[in-house]
Order: structure tokens, then sequence, then C-alpha cells
């Protein structure tokens, strides 16, 4: 499991490479969130319930890193570490529970703010291993 930055002049462009797509979306939220702040300065002291959905698995990835920046920037709640099921039934939910504590910007080394996803180069393919592509717009 890994993640990328690939150059871009003002948003971020972030690849990940992963053995299954839990792992991938697993992936995909590590690099939002450590994107936004150093995640590793996080304590787990408490939990938030979240959830995502998506008619087909783009869709879902959108929703996933929308819902990240939410709780993070809107609810003010850093997160640590994440557990979540995806499910797949007429398109495809994800129910996260997200462990963490209230964002402090200066401990928690707050770096930049995510407006939004963007689904402009988007890309998730699924063969040995799965890849996944997306734009931030920051």
């Amino acid at each position: 499991m890994s993640y990328k930055f690939l150059d871009h002049a003002t948003d971020a462009i972030i690849e990940v490479t992963a053995k299954d797509l839990k792992e991938a979306f697993a992936t995909a939220a590590k690099a939002e969130i450590n994107l936004t702040l150093d995640q590793d300065k996080v304590e787990e002291r408490e939990e938030r319930e979240f959830s995502a959905q998506g008619k087909d698995l783009r869709y879902l990835l959108f929703s996933w890193l929308e819902e990240i920046p939410f709780v993070l920037i809107t609810e003010g709640f850093a997160i640590r570490r994440l557990e979540f099921d995806i499910e797949e039934s007429q398109g495809y939910k994800i129910n996260a529970k997200a462990f963490g504590e209230t964002l402090d910007v200066k401990r928690h080394n707050f770096k930049v703010e995510i407006k939004a996803p963007t689904f402009y180069d988007m890309e998730i393919r699924q063969d040995s291993e799965v890849y996944m592509r997306f734009l931030l717009d920051l």
C-alpha cells in the first residue's frame, strides 16, 4: 500500500496503489489526512461516525474524499485512524468510524485546506492490485 503526490501547480494529484479496494480507500484517506495535517501527532481520544456512498466506485471515492475534509475542517476533528467497511448493494457505501481528537492547528501542524475532490482525471483500475488517481482542489 502506497501513495505519492504528483506535480501540480495549485492542486494535489495523488496516486494510490494497494492490494485490494479496502486498502486503496484506506490509503487514499491517509494521503488526504496527511496532506492536511500530521496524522502521527493526533491522539485517539474520541470517535466520530460518518458515511460515504456512490452509485459506482468513482462516485464512492469522490464522496469518501469529500467526507474526510468535512470531518477534519468543518467538524474540527483531527483523524488518527479509521475503521470502515465497504458495502456493495445498488451502488456502494462506506460506514466509517474515525478515531482522533479536537483539531489543534498548531499541535497537529495544519498545512492546507482541501476545498473539494474533483472528477477531473480520476481513475480507478482493479487488476492484480488496485490503482487510483485523483485530484484535490486546494
